[in-house]
């Protein structure tokens, strides 16, 4: 199996189990913020708040591309993954069910908000120096299989664990999985750093980079290696521009996040409303998208690595715009089930292969790729939480059946527009 002859590598191994340590806490994280705020306030508009307060960074930072840049070496992730740490711990000891507590709640998501927002796009910037340049796109199907695996194992252990736990005390988990990730990624660094000096037998292979980047004053210059010195900043638009089926692909990823809002709050009302289910059968839809996940994962490490990459993204969104819309007209429980597991089947065909794309650029400009994919994901899915649920609440079915066809859409369209350019070549 590709996954586990990346693993032995140790540079790829010791990340690939701290980033899965790590997306795990976030995962309890998660959980943990909306239901202390549930608890402690008794309104969904609240919880909602948190998510939007915590999404805003996302935003706001993705278009400092020269901040997020300063930050694209392993010795400052490590940095930024133990400021997360200390911001995490720090959520049980200064909460209060009040008022005032709910306020430093929010400060704090916005700090842990603001420092995964420059850690992530670098992060993804990275990871192609521990791999030679053929392995990125299994490299980055290893990667999307922490996620995979953390909403399996998040989902069955959180109840154990809030056996033993009150839930403000999964923020200080979370601050013990970024504190591990951080000496990873410490050692990385310090890895890295001997190889550059010609210290180590076994240097950490490193993809070579020697890219003409357009930087933000528009000139030209040579892009370093990342692990190393700081990437230079490039110009958002004028790459678009210059690789258009890479905006488009974006774009997509775009308004599949700002449709999925549907199905984040519209699944609950629609189970009860047509199958009359209540939490086991939520807990089954979300249960048969994790295990599609990981079925999926593992689909998408096999597919042929000649593949025309946009033409499957778009056709792998297309399915899952069907998907979604099927939601809305499906007639039992067991077509529900089958149609979560297909969904969670096509969400890594997507993700990988975009995300591969984008690794396959050199590192100032897959930083910016990666920063500004980013960008729209979160301000779409923003705007979907903002918008979307009044269409739930309004006629639960339809609202799937709309949603399902605008993605659908959506990516046929981009897929159109991919092919003009052919899906190669500068696309």
């Amino acid at each position: 199996m590709r996954h586990m002859q990346l693993l032995r590598s140790r540079p790829v191994r010791v990340l690939w189990l701290s980033m899965a340590l790590s997306v795990l806490g976030d995962r309890l994280y998660g959980l943990a913020a909306m239901w202390v705020v549930y608890e402690s306030t008794g309104s969904s508009s609240l919880m909602g708040l948190v998510g939007v307060v915590e999404s805003l960074p996302y935003i706001v930072l993705g278009a400092a591309g020269s901040l997020v840049a300063r930050f694209t070496c392993w010795h400052s992730l490590a940095r930024v993954d133990a400021g997360r740490a200390l911001v995490a711990v720090a959520v049980p000891v200064l909460w209060s069910p009040d008022l005032p507590g709910f306020l430093v709640l929010l400060v704090l998501v916005l700090l842990l908000g603001s420092l995964s927002a420059v850690f992530e796009p670098n992060l993804g910037a990275l990871i192609p120096q521990l791999v030679d340049p053929d392995e990125v796109e299994q490299v980055s199907c290893l990667f999307d299989l922490t996620s995979r695996v953390a909403a399996v194992v998040g989902q069955g252990s959180v109840g154990a664990l809030l056996v033993l736990v009150p839930e403000i005390h999964l923020f200080a988990i979370d601050g013990f999985t970024f504190a591990v990730s951080a000496a990873a990624l410490g050692w990385l660094g310090r890895r890295s750093a001997l190889a550059s000096a010609g210290m180590t037998a076994m240097p950490v292979p490193e993809v070579p980079v020697t890219e003409v980047a357009v930087t933000e004053k528009g000139a030209t210059g040579m892009g370093g290696a990342a692990g190393v010195g700081r990437a230079p900043v490039v110009r958002a638009w004028g790459l678009l521009r210059a690789h258009r089926g890479v905006g488009v692909a974006i774009a997509v990823h775009g308004v599949a996040l700002f449709t999925a809002a549907v199905s984040t709050v519209g699944l609950p009302p629609l189970l009860v409303t047509r199958f009359g289910q209540g939490a086991a059968g939520y807990g089954l839809s979300l249960a048969a998208t994790a295990a599609g996940g990981l079925g999926g994962n593992l689909l998408t490490g096999h597919l042929p690595p000649r593949r025309p990459w946009l033409a499957t993204y778009c056709l792998a969104w297309t399915a899952s715009g069907l998907a979604l819309a099927g939601l809305g007209v499906a007639g039992s429980m067991t077509t529900v089930i089958a149609l979560c597991v297909t969904s969670g089947l096509l969400f890594p065909v997507t993700a990988v292969t975009l995300r591969a794309r984008l690794l396959s650029f050199g590192t100032a400009e897959r930083l910016r790729l990666l920063t500004v994919d980013q960008t729209a994901i979160r301000t779409a899915g923003t705007a979907g939480l903002l918008l979307l649920p009044f269409a739930v609440d309004a006629a639960p079915a339809t609202a799937f059946v709309g949603a399902g066809l605008l993605l659908s859409a959506a990516a046929l369209l981009g897929w159109w527009l991919g092919g003009r350019t052919d899906g190669r070549g500068p696309c």
